[in-house]
């Protein structure tokens, strides 16, 4: 554990942070061992070391890319201090709690979605938030999000999960080579003899692996969850954030255009955890010490020229869609 991050509930804290890494472990290490073994039923043994390598080199090149490339794609930009110096104030005390060797940029996204993310490696990293975002929620809440994706950057969950991405698009691959060239090759030289169970193997790859990097996903954004309130000393701030993002994800009119369209997703295809189970874990770790990093719960009311004015989402028949 960080010698900067201060336990709000030391008990419940260990808990959650041994089965969180072990839960990572496993999923690690599950993906790992099902990339080898499609390579294996593939290519054989030299199969499984290129595999490898190419893990490797697509962990290398990940590492490459620069967070501003990335954001590019999402036409962020980046906010200045004297647009919203609350903001870029939080980042630096959170920086310094979370001993990152550099405070990541902040970029706005013009979006009404409300979202953020963070982006790039430990030392050269960025948050991206988004106008509904910064409109939404409250001081204290904003400090419940940026300390989550902070964690992020923290624990090097973006190499985690960049790792996960690797492992499941080359079972996916291998999986496809093998189902296109291996099997036939296998009926030209077994006289015919249908090999069932590589078949079955091959074809169910590819959604294994897919599940356990959702799997993965989840339980990188519980820990994140947990070392946020590590942070900032205050788990309801964050529980508060996630609760009012879940109410707010769908508005009145695309409940009519779109009916439907916020139906439940099955646990096993969600990249997030459930937003109850979020809260529940957060609210276990209340205590009746102030919190370490406080910001009023009121909203933060940036001035009109810091954001352009966003259109909302409209239908675009053209295009067969919905665009912002």
């Amino acid at each position: 554990m960080n010698p900067t991050l201060q336990p709000l509930n030391p008990e419940a804290q260990r808990v959650h942070q041994w089965r969180n890494r072990l839960h990572t472990w496993i999923m690690v290490s599950g993906s790992a061992l099902l990339m080898a073994l499609i390579a294996y039923s593939v290519f054989g043994a030299p199969g499984v070391v290129w595999a490898v390598v190419l893990t490797a080199f697509g962990l290398w090149q990940a590492g490459r890319v620069s967070p501003r490339m990335v954001l590019k794609l999402y036409k962020a930009r980046a906010l200045t201090s004297e647009e919203v110096p609350q903001l870029h104030q939080l980042m630096r005390e959170l920086t310094r709690r979370a001993d990152l060797p550099a405070v990541p940029q902040l970029y706005y996204v013009p979006s009404q979605m409300m979202n953020a993310f963070a982006v790039g490696r430990i030392d050269d990293s960025a948050v991206a938030v988004t106008d509904g975002l910064i409109r939404n929620l409250t001081l204290r809440q904003l400090v419940g999000v940026l300390a989550h994706e902070v964690s992020h950057i923290r624990n090097e969950d973006l190499t985690v999960m960049a790792l996960g991405d690797v492992l499941s698009r080359l079972t996916g691959t291998l999986s496809t080579i093998g189902l296109l060239v291996g099997i036939p090759a296998a009926l030209l030289t077994n006289g015919g003899v249908v090999p069932w169970v590589t078949i079955a193997a091959l074809v169910a790859a590819p959604t294994v692996g897919g599940l356990l990097q959702l799997a993965l996903s989840r339980t990188r954004e519980y820990d994140a969850d947990l070392d946020a309130a590590g942070l900032t000393g205050d788990p309801e701030g964050l529980a508060s954030a996630l609760q009012t993002l879940e109410q707010k994800q769908g508005s009145m009119w695309e409940k009519l255009v779109l009916p439907g369209s916020r139906s439940p997703e099955p646990s096993l295809l969600r990249s997030h955890p459930k937003t109850p189970d979020r809260v529940r874990r957060l609210l276990s770790l209340r205590t009746t010490t102030p919190p370490i990093i406080a910001r009023p719960d009121r909203p933060m009311r940036p001035a009109r020229s810091i954001v352009p004015p966003v259109r909302r989402p409209r239908i675009n028949m053209g295009r067969m869609g919905l665009w912002y």
